[in-house]
């Protein structure tokens, strides 16, 4: 059964509270406008300390709004309500601890803050403060009072060297992690309909050594994981990410998840054995290698000392390992990369290897699969449904393909 591509409203409106973070928000409103996402921002009196409403307005195409413009009504409406109304999500960054006890408790004495109470649409929250304030009591308790409102979501602050020369916990969060935090609630409106579910999966290639820098492997970066495991810290679930090596910049977003790093086909199928009694889906979606070498140099081998042919043997097959001591609560999940027609040798595949699902990519297509952050797929399930999802961002992929696996009854 075939299933439309979800079509997603973006409007953001975006609260920029008093903190040097502020500057950090320039980057966020450009991309978001260039990428066409319709932004609209409020500064508190605060927050123009640190940023400009000219500079704003600027980036955003839209005229910024502060305190001064609270009560000009906007075609005969107040402008928190319109605000409010006229928003899909609406995102505080940088919070500061003087918004975050107002939030907490419910006070409305600025244009911000009674936009919040007039709007009911999901609220990203993105602290920044000094460490020594980050860790009150006080501030530790409103923020986690606020959260357990289900319309709150969070993306705690990061540790690091603050403006104030401290080196601790107050960092706002970067411009890239909000960024995909925003494209995860646009896309989700702020469900949580993974809460409850631990996911188990895995990404990017593994690495099979002749000798200390000779080795068999593929292009696969790990990104396409990743994204599978954001979508589902951002809907709520528990995710534990067993990875081959990844660049240090994937590595920044991990945050929220459990990372299990491995290099070898091996410790890939040992660590996937290790963890999959807690899981509840299993998605493997890894470039796991076919084949090994059946020696390995301790040291680097002269090129005079290749051998002419190389003997191989063949690697564990995680995903039918998985298939046969999986319990039968568990859902797995298999990835094929293919060229050609994807989609029956990716039937063969789930048929031949006992998976619930599985999502065929193809990567001889301009812009999709290895290396980049694009992709398009066709998720096929056991029970007979299937649903073309084509060309997105590999974010915005996996969240159709947990839809999808939901809509399924996983």
């Amino acid at each position: 059964m075939e299933r439309a591509a979800v079509v997603e409203s973006r409007r953001v409106l975006l609260g920029i509270c008093g903190g040097i973070a502020a500057y950090k928000v320039c980057s966020v409103i450009s991309s978001l406008a260039k990428g066409g996402t319709a932004v609209r921002a409020m500064l508190t009196q605060r927050g123009q300390a640190f940023i400009s409403p000219l500079t704003v307005a600027t980036l955003s195409r839209q005229p910024a709004c502060t305190d001064e413009t609270f009560w000009q009504p906007v075609q005969g409406r107040p402008l928190h309500i319109e605000l409010g109304e006229w928003a899909d999500l609406l995102v505080i960054a940088p919070l500061s601890a003087n918004t975050l006890a107002k939030l907490a408790h419910g006070l409305a004495d600025n244009l911000l803050t009674n936009t919040v109470l007039a709007s009911t649409v999901p609220v990203l929250l993105a602290p920044a403060m000094n460490t020594d304030m980050w860790q009150q009591q006080a501030v530790q308790r409103n923020w986690h009072q606020l959260l357990q409102d289900e319309r709150y979501h969070a993306i705690d602050p990061g540790a690091g060297v603050l403006a104030c020369d401290r080196i601790g916990t107050g960092r706002m969060a970067e411009p890239e992690d909000i960024l995909t935090h925003i494209d995860s609630l646009l896309h989700s409106q702020g469900r949580r309909d993974l809460r409850g579910k631990h996911l188990l999966i895995s990404t990017g290639s593994t690495r099979e050594h002749l000798d200390p820098v000779r080795f068999i492997g593929n292009p696969a970066s790990g990104r396409m994981g990743i994204a599978l495991a954001q979508a589902a810290i951002h809907r709520g679930a528990t995710v534990t990410l067993v990875h081959g090596p990844l660049e240090e910049a994937l590595r920044a977003r991990l945050g929220g998840i459990k990372p299990v790093g491995v290099t070898t086909a091996e410790q890939m199928h040992r660590a996937m054995l290790t963890h999959l009694p807690l899981a509840d889906w299993v998605v493997m979606a890894a470039a796991v290698a076919d084949v090994r070498p059946t020696t390995q140099a301790a040291t680097k081998l002269a090129k005079a000392d290749l051998p002419d042919a190389l003997p191989l043997a063949p690697v564990p097959d995680i995903v039918a390992d998985l298939a046969q001591k999986r319990s039968p609560h568990q859902r797995l999940i298999g990835f094929a990369a293919q060229t050609g027609d994807i989609v029956p040798p990716a039937l063969d595949k789930l048929q031949r290897k006992g998976l619930d699902a599985i999502v065929a990519n193809p990567v001889d297509v301009e812009g999709s699969g290895f290396g980049g952050d694009r992709n398009q797929a066709v998720l096929l399930t056991r029970a007979g449904d299937k649903r073309a999802i084509p060309p997105c961002s590999k974010l915005s992929l996996a969240h159709q393909l947990w839809d999808a696996l939901l809509q399924a009854g996983f």
